[in-house]
């Protein structure tokens, strides 16, 4: 699978991810027991986002399924992926899901990654369809959005909860990597009208990264699947107006028409892609892949930084889209990245 374009892949896209989304075992929990009572299973203990793994690559799925629906209006699995969603999303699985943060010791429940992609599952619930997608299709996605709110509410509240004492960002390339989850929140906030969360991301991402300068691009670290310096780039390419933006760029990445650092340029070689921390570093080429895309468009068309841009969006899709699929081990996953990739 080499395809650059999302039409011809999207239903292998929702193919892969149908085969896991379902999947209860095996699967890694993020669950703080409180007492015997609570050794429970996946599924009992999330009735929605109990396979893929573990929870956060089920929400994602789930996003994967719902863009498909609403941006692809020839999907082949169209009815099989609006049956698997009707019966998900439900007001009594909804409480279920909700009732599980209330718990106590569970405040980090998923934070902030699982946190950005419910919110990003929910603005993709939100959003206009595109054109051509049928009527019933749109009325389903609206009703699935509604059914959905009382957990997307509660993580928005999480997150004006956590980020006034949020001191700090966290760099890292994996799932607690602060501008990631502030880039995909922003998206449900701006989506919803929510100005009080829209102001609070705003303002977190200006205090974090605003004074960033001269990136050294330590990276990647071996179980990387983002990068710390482009997803940063990519918060701050929504954070900031464009008046804002490029000045920020060329003092955060001042050598980047000459590529440097080169290590930006360059893929992530996978040694093993049935080791579950290895094959993050696929994750890591589309992540960047989905970045490089973005910052190209953000670029005036006459700066020479935006075909290296494309360049090197192209090179790192290459070397990470053949591998979509063919061990679960980033099979549960990564087909959301791609997606990210060829469509934002």
């Amino acid at each position: 699978m080499t395809s650059r374009h999302a039409d011809d892949v999207i239903d292998h896209f929702v193919a892969v991810v149908l085969t896991h989304i379902g999947r209860e075992y095996p699967n890694k929990l993020d669950h703080v027991m409180n007492s015997a009572a609570e050794v429970k299973g996946p599924r009992e203990l999330h009735p929605i986002f109990y396979g893929s793994f573990d929870w956060h690559s089920c929400v994602h799925g789930y996003w994967l399924l719902a863009r498909a629906l609403r941006l692809y209006p020839t999907l082949g699995q169209a009815t099989e992926v609006k049956q698997l969603l009707e019966s998900s999303f439900t007001p009594d699985k909804v409480a279920k899901e909700t009732e599980y943060l209330s718990q106590p010791l569970r405040g980090t429940f998923e934070r902030p990654y699982g946190w950005a992609w419910l919110l990003k599952l929910a603005a993709e619930l939100h959003a206009p369809v595109a054109a051509g997608v049928d009527s019933s299709t749109a009325d389903s996605l609206a009703k699935w959005d509604r059914t959905l709110a009382p957990l997307s509410q509660a993580f928005a509240k999480r997150f004006m909860s956590f980020l006034p004492k949020a001191t700090y960002p966290i760099r890292v390339g994996t799932h607690n990597n602060t501008a990631f989850a502030l880039a995909l929140s922003l998206d449900y906030a701006r989506g919803m009208k929510d100005q009080a969360l829209t102001e609070a991301l705003i303002s977190k991402a200006r205090q974090w990264y605003e004074g960033d300068v001269n990136y050294p691009a330590w990276e990647p670290d071996g179980s990387d699947f983002q990068s710390p310096g482009l997803v940063e780039v990519e918060c701050m390419r929504r954070v900031l107006p464009a008046n804002e933006f490029l000045p920020w760029f060329d003092r955060f990445l001042p050598n980047l028409a000459e590529k440097q650092p080169k290590t930006l340029f360059t893929p992530a070689f996978v040694s093993d892609r049935t080791d579950g921390q290895i094959t993050h570093l696929d994750g890591l080429n589309l992540s960047r892949a989905w970045c490089w895309r973005s910052i190209a468009t953000a670029l005036p068309e006459n700066d020479p930084r935006r075909a290296l841009a494309k360049a090197a969006y192209q090179t790192h899709l290459d070397a990470a889209l053949p591998h979509v699929s063919g061990d679960y081990m980033g099979e549960h996953w990564l087909a959301t990245f791609a997606m990210l990739a060829l469509t934002e």
